[in-house]
């Protein structure tokens, strides 16, 4: 696997980094490999609880690399890798940088400092919860190269703000501070130590029943995109197949018991 990305794994919480400090983890082809396979890898990983997602040196990232900016614009071979898309996948290689965060079936936790800028922030925004420095800066940049959010970010800001702020920010690509983010609803708290204060959330989710913590990010991650009536079925549907199971009873005696429960992995 790419050193692009590392990752560390303790008690069921991965700790993922993009690692090209030196660039400001600028994402080029190798980066969108190393997102990808390491998204799927985490995906086969039963004993997953929940990732953090961060970046090495000065920032999250700062977008797309403009080397690869200009391959893109050539139309190179790597250009025509990012653009496949895999049968039965809805989003092409460059998509997948930040939906394989959001279709993990555990939470993802993304933590960002320093920049978030064009496809950096859109990678943050595929996350379920993020945690920013007041300081840090987050932008929609495509339009200063001519070009809309190709990375899911279309998908993903509408459901995080306001139509209008969306198109604003798109509009003008302009910058937002950490602390602007939380009040627009582009990242979830405001932290000096966003990493250490991903993690520390990662844990509290991990000691819960991974079983309905992985249930409750496949309902709500389909809230809103199916009819009122399809949501209320697959909420009923997914709470009988959680009543009574293993995972479920094992919750109520620790609670009852007064004792850290002992959750078993997913099937």
């Amino acid at each position: 696997m790419t050193t692009r990305v590392i990752v560390s794994t303790q008690d069921g919480v991965a700790d993922v980094r993009l690692n090209r400090p030196d660039k400001m983890n600028a994402l080029d082809l190798a980066m969108f490999e190393g997102l990808v396979e390491t998204g799927r890898a985490l995906a086969d990983d039963r004993s997953l609880r929940v990732v953090v997602l961060s970046g090495e040196g000065r920032a999250f990232s700062a977008g797309l690399d403009f080397a690869s900016f200009v391959a893109l614009a050539e139309g190179s071979e790597g250009a025509g890798r990012l653009l496949r898309r895999e049968p039965g996948n809805a989003a092409n290689y460059a998509q997948q940088a930040a939906s394989v965060w959001t279709d993990l079936l555990v939470p993802v936790i993304a933590a960002v400092h320093g920049v978030a800028f064009g496809g950096g922030l859109q990678i943050a925004l595929g996350a379920d919860i993020r945690f920013v420095a007041p300081e840090a800066q987050l932008s929609v940049m495509e339009v200063k190269w001519g070009l809309i959010p190709d990375m899911t970010g279309s998908q993903t800001l509408r459901r995080l703000v306001r139509l209008d702020v969306a198109k604003e920010l798109t509009f003008t690509g302009r910058i937002v501070s950490g602390t602007e983010a939380v009040v627009l609803g582009l990242a979830t708290h405001v932290s000096d130590d966003p990493r250490g204060a991903a993690l520390g959330l990662a844990r509290e989710i991990a000691s819960r029943s991974p079983d309905a913590v992985r249930a409750a990010k496949r309902l709500l991650n389909r809230a809103g995109l199916v009819s009122l009536e399809e949501g209320l079925r697959l909420e009923e549907t997914i709470q009988l197949s959680l009543i009574h199971s293993p995972n479920q009873i094992e919750a109520v005696r620790a609670n009852v018991e007064k004792r850290a429960p002992r959750f078993a992995d997913p099937a």
